[in-house]
């Protein structure tokens, strides 16, 4: 099936990826909560996951996804225009953790900003970047996708801090003047479903305004409810997203969904015939990073050899919000 025909679009000059240096096993988990590595591993495929240590800050994980980026890209962080971090866990509020990177990475020329889609962040910060080179095709454009959850899950929780890793991943994006290059997005939102996938703010210093259910800035799920929309979701945004661009399943060379559960995810890949072979999983190594989760496997399956020139590439995300999407990109 022939998509249409369309102008010059985004590619990606360079990916990186940063993951903190200490390893949380679910045996690890074990001692926290009432839960069992073979319950974590049939429920979730999750086998390990990555949390932040001393000095592993969203920004500093941010900087040095960034800083693989910059390298394999070929681009000085002073020829870049944009600096987007998408994340839902900054170490600060103000300033943002884009202004914290962009400062840390020397990029002067470069303004910044976040980007709040939770784990759909970063396709939608490619969607924004997209936009930009679209005017602009010189413009060298940081999409950043970090989070540091450990710090924003409730340790006796069990439904929820066996899901949730740290990590970064980012790419150097510009625009193109190979007509063969390709970029497109289908991404959704409704705001009426966010309690079942939430998570508070600092309690307001403001009694007038304060919260009386805050108990807490943690992650809180409905888990049940998220799957069942997480599949109808990320299934509807594919089907909707090769149909308007007129692109069969098997025109695609590589899958690589968010890392958020290994049922979701074979549930989706059963539901479009992909064969395994033609999907990119991390899951078992890193949980759920949110904004990180599709940055970190991109870099992965780039670094593998997993992606060549030419290559059509299809992602899907779902996050809290409720924010999903997927995206096609030709690399």
């Amino acid at each position: 099936m022939a998509r249409r025909k369309r102008m010059a679009d985004l590619t990606v000059l360079g990916t990186g990826a940063m993951l903190p240096s200490r390893t949380m096993t679910n045996m690890d988990l074990e001692k926290l909560v009432d839960t069992s590595d073979e319950w974590i591993t049939a429920r979730t495929g999750i086998k390990t996951r990555r949390v932040a240590g001393p000095g592993e800050h969203t920004s500093e994980l941010a900087v040095g996804a960034a800083r693989k980026a910059l390298d394999m890209a070929g681009v000085s962080a002073d020829a870049l225009h944009m600096i987007i971090v998408a994340t839902i866990t900054p170490e600060v509020t103000m300033p943002s953790c884009a202004c914290l990177v962009q400062d840390r990475l020397g990029a002067s020329q470069a303004c910044a900003f976040d980007l709040s889609a939770a784990c759909s962040g970063f396709l939608y910060g490619l969607d924004v970047a997209a936009q930009y080179v679209r005017n602009d095709p010189a413009k060298k454009i940081l999409v950043i996708g970090a989070e540091t959850l450990s710090a924003r899950v409730d340790w006796q929780d069990r439904n929820t801090c066996i899901l949730f890793g740290d990590g970064a991943g980012a790419a150097v994006v510009s625009g193109s003047e190979d007509p063969r290059s390709y970029f497109a997005t289908e991404l959704k939102v409704d705001g009426s479903l966010g309690p079942l996938l939430s998570m508070h703010a600092a309690p307001s210093r403001n009694p007038e305004i304060a919260f009386d259910d805050n108990d807490g800035s943690y992650i809180r799920m409905n888990g049940r409810e998220v799957f069942r929309h997480a599949v109808r979701s990320m299934e509807t945004a594919i089907h909707d997203l090769l149909q308007r661009e007129h692109i069969a399943m098997t025109d695609i060379d590589l899958f690589i969904p968010h890392q958020a559960n290994i049922r979701i995810l074979n549930q989706v890949r059963e539901r479009f015939v992909i064969p395994e072979d033609k999907v990119y999983l991390n899951v078992s190594k890193y949980g759920n990073t949110s904004a990180a989760s599709v940055p970190i496997a991109l870099d992965e399956a780039n670094r593998a050899g997993r992606i060549s020139r030419g290559d059509l590439l299809l992602f899907c995300t779902f996050g809290g919000g409720f924010t999903w999407g997927a995206g096609l990109l030709r690399w």
